[in-house]
């Protein structure tokens, strides 16, 4: 799945940016019909430890999958969107296909 990844107020690594993209390739066996998908990262300016956030858009076709995240970590917090994202892959699926 092509997906685009934005990183704001600091410059992401590759290492972070693979691990997003393994992790974001998970959904594609989930439900095969992805088109696409949009990863925005953020550090927000404050002294809270969980000042990493990350959204995630997932594009199927007549419908916009949307998450949005807070860690202390962006591994921490994909892992969280990505198991969210799961679950409305799932209920999406079951929906439109039935069980």
């Amino acid at each position: 799945m092509k997906v685009q990844m934005q990183s704001v107020r600091f410059n992401a690594d590759k290492k972070l940016l693979d691990y997003i993209q393994k992790r974001v390739d998970k959904l594609d066996r989930i439900y095969e019909r992805i088109t696409d998908g949009e990863v925005i990262m953020r550090v927000e300016k404050n002294d809270q430890s969980m000042n990493k956030t990350i959204e995630f858009k997932i594009n199927i076709p007549g419908e916009q999958l949307f998450v949005k995240e807070k860690s202390r970590t962006f591994e921490a917090a994909t892992d969280v969107a990505i198991d969210t994202l799961i679950r409305q892959l799932k209920k999406y699926k079951n929906k439109k296909y039935g069980r």
